[in-house]
């Protein structure tokens, strides 16, 4: 296991003074008087982006084709001339990261059905984070390490930290090294024959939903439609197809995907969505006139105001400490309020898990589940839970 960590580390951190001084040499060339052409066409062309509604498939082909005749251009400057393919390409990656740094918030999540993905696919995951586990995905006990799979979804994570595509890319190609590394070392130690991507993917599959990386839509065609297409090949294109993979597996996702019960699948489901249903209970604003007749409410008492103003400050339940004397007319229509809430929240709550069939096999997630369902059939519950 610690080769593994020392492995991914290594190969993480190999990148750093790489894509620190990638651009240094070719900075100095742009800073470059002679190269006054050139930072024209790329201001010129960033500008007039702003003169074209928002189409990702178009504004991409628009991208690309910038990147191939700036290519063509700088090949053909003096200030290049006798350079190596290898200072040309640093400048491409220095001219490729500047532009959609530049148009980040113009082309990343531009459409209105991206952002409604984004949101779909992060609500599935969350919803599967309460109850799926490796096994579901037929993930053997070999490859199961806790530690490497959190090194992995932190670099997964740290996709949205960036805005040039190159650098998103990197996020996943790190996180797919460290699974890689997580499998070579399973083959080394445990005499484990590798499956390939059947190993490789549901490990993949299984991080993502542990991480669920935030907007995984909008990156995953960021990348595809901005980075340079020359670019997306070998290593970096097998990462990305599989995470591309990934996200379809779990935008489609249901029983028959998973090594599951089609009726604990459901049952774990609607576990889930109730507890995401379930708010945290807030005093309700009301009008200062009371609804006992015409009564003024004098608003709460000086010391029940004190409590409250501690709401800010992490108290959520001001009138715990309270003494009857304290209250006022305000104070009494507010708890009538939130008890009135609270009650048909559980009462809702306690009658959707009668109905569950729950199995045998009970994971974490549920046993609170279970709890509640517990409670609602005892004696001695104050608020009783009822059929429909």
């Amino acid at each position: 296991m610690v080769a593994a960590l020392l492995t991914s580390f290594l190969s993480i951190s190999m990148l750093l003074p790489i894509a620190i001084g990638i651009h240094r040499k070719e900075t100095l060339r742009m800073r470059n008087p002679a190269s006054l052409d050139l930072v024209r066409s790329i201001k010129s062309f960033i500008v007039s982006f702003s003169f074209y509604a928002a189409n990702p498939e178009n504004d991409g082909k628009r991208i690309q084709d910038f990147f191939l005749t700036m290519e063509a251009a700088i090949r053909d400057h003096p200030l290049w001339t006798g350079a190596s393919d290898a200072e040309i390409d640093n400048a491409l990656e220095g001219l490729e990261k500047y532009v959609m740094t530049k148009l980040h918030s113009r082309t990343f999540a531009s459409s209105a059905e991206d952002v409604k993905m984004d949101g779909e696919i992060s609500d599935k995951i969350c919803l599967l984070q309460t109850f799926l586990r490796p096994q579901h995905l037929d993930i053997p006990p070999v490859l199961q390490n806790e530690a490497s799979w959190l090194l992995a979804e932190k670099e997964l994570k740290k996709i949205n930290a960036f805005k040039a595509p190159r650098e998103k890319l990197l996020c996943i190609m790190n996180c797919c090294r460290v699974i890689n590394n997580l499998l070579l070392n399973a083959s080394i130690s445990e005499d484990h024959v590798l499956g390939g991507a059947d190993d490789f993917l549901p490990v993949l599959i299984y991080v993502t939903i542990k991480a669920n990386p935030p907007q995984l839509h909008s990156n995953l065609k960021f990348i595809q439609l901005y980075r340079r297409q020359d670019k997306l090949i070998s290593e970096a294109a097998y990462f990305l197809t599989n995470l591309v993979s990934a996200k379809s597996f779990i935008v489609d996702l249901n029983a028959k995907s998973l090594s599951i019960e089609e009726i604990e699948f459901e049952e774990s489901m609607q576990a889930a969505r109730l507890i995401d249903r379930v708010p945290q209970v807030t005093l309700p604003t009301l009008d200062k006139r009371s609804t006992f007749g015409n009564l003024t409410d004098p608003g709460p008492s000086t010391l029940m105001h004190g409590r409250e103003t501690n709401l800010n400050s992490g108290s959520n339940y001001p009138y715990m400490e309270a003494e009857a004397g304290e209250l006022t007319v305000g104070d009494v229509e507010r708890l009538l309020s939130l008890y009135k809430d609270l009650v048909t929240k559980y009462n809702s709550l306690c009658n959707a898990v009668r109905h569950l069939s729950i199995s045998k096999t009970v994971s974490p997630a549920q046993q609170g589940t279970n709890d509640l369902l517990k409670e609602c059939n005892g004696t001695n519950s104050d608020t009783s839970c009822q059929e429909d």
